[in-house]
């Protein structure tokens, strides 16, 4: 009698478990498809991939459809065709699509990442690295045109090195091969995101020696963006994302590397967990991660003095136009 008794207790409560689970589980087919390109996959975009894994867009009514874009150009082309719904890149790119003549033009509309998330890597090991260690060297570069590149050519001028004169960049290499290109001998340094620093690193192959962002200061760097239409047609899921993104800069500014690493560690099958943390705290230090999706137009004075330097603008483009405040006053 008591093995009927316990059996009935135990299939009862799996009844109710699965009860319970039916009912809190999310309708999907209520939440609206997103599609999102991505510049690239990175840890750097840690409070992104919070943001979805910790349910922040379902609670939006948003099914996020992330693919990637390798570049921003590629990005751009992607949301100007329709491909995609939403763009995320560096905001010079909205920059060149507007001065194009482009009628429907793309907005930027929530900031991410508040500096470079590149890291300087060396071949050699080097005890005191300064920017004059690069003075005669061969740096694999990134894009020419690009934020990463852009950026360090203009910490470079800012140290009075003449990126032209003083040594050689290469910016020949596409963004996906400049690790592999390094590691087969090419250069005595390379500029390269995260994870890709770290696998080098740990592979005894070169070495970080700085932090890319400490030297270009602070930008509206990485941001999400949509035409015009889009934004215009669809407030509620602009309203909507962004309020997802930015609980997911709240969480990364307010948990510790061990817990954004175990949030965003689904994203990086190919990182362990212990490489993910210390990722994690080097980006945390280098305070890449904005505290809210704002942006300001210092910042954006900033992005376009560094892209102006590098001769990739002629003129400064007009904060109204290009950056789309509405839900802004939500989060200062």
């Amino acid at each position: 009698m008591k093995k009927i008794i316990v059996s009935f207790i135990l299939l009862l409560i799996i009844a109710i478990a699965i009860v319970f689970s039916v009912i809190n589980k999310k309708d999907d087919s209520k939440l609206t498809k997103v599609s999102l390109a991505e510049v690239t996959h990175s840890v750097f975009y840690a409070p992104q991939y919070a943001a979805i894994n910790n349910g922040y867009f379902e609670d939006e009514g948003i099914d996020i459809d992330l693919v990637l874009a390798s570049g921003a150009d590629a990005v751009m082309a992607s949301v100007l065709s329709g491909d995609v719904d939403i763009g995320f890149s560096g905001t010079e790119a909205t920059i060149y699509v507007y001065q194009g003549g482009e009628e429907d033009y793309v907005m930027t509309f929530a900031g991410l990442t508040q500096k470079d998330g590149s890291f300087l890597v060396s071949r050699e090991k080097i005890d005191n690295f300064t920017l004059d260690d690069l003075k005669g060297k061969y740096v694999i570069g990134g894009r020419e045109g690009g934020m990463p590149e852009m950026t360090f050519e203009w910490a470079l001028r800012e140290h009075g090195i003449d990126p032209k004169k003083d040594l050689t960049i290469d910016t020949s290499i596409a963004f996906a091969a400049m690790q592999g290109a390094f590691i087969g001998g090419t250069g005595d340094f390379v500029t390269l995101f995260e994870p890709n620093a770290t696998s080098v690193e740990k592979e005894g192959l070169g070495y970080v020696v700085a932090y890319i962002g400490d030297l270009g200061g602070f930008v509206p760097y990485t941001a999400y963006n949509a035409r015009k239409s889009f934004i215009e047609k669809n407030p509620e899921i602009i309203k909507g994302f962004s309020k997802a993104i930015n609980r997911g800069l709240e969480f990364v500014n307010n948990s510790s590397a061990e817990e954004i690493a175990n949030a965003i560690v689904d994203f990086f099958p190919d990182t362990s967990l212990n490489d993910l943390v210390t990722i994690v705290n080097r980006y945390k230090d280098g305070k890449a991660w904005k505290e809210n999706i704002t942006i300001n137009e210092d910042e954006w004075q900033h992005i376009q003095e560094i892209v102006i330097a590098a001769g990739e603008l002629e003129e400064y483009a007009p904060f109204e136009d290009l950056i789309y405040t509405k839900y802004f006053k939500d989060y200062e």
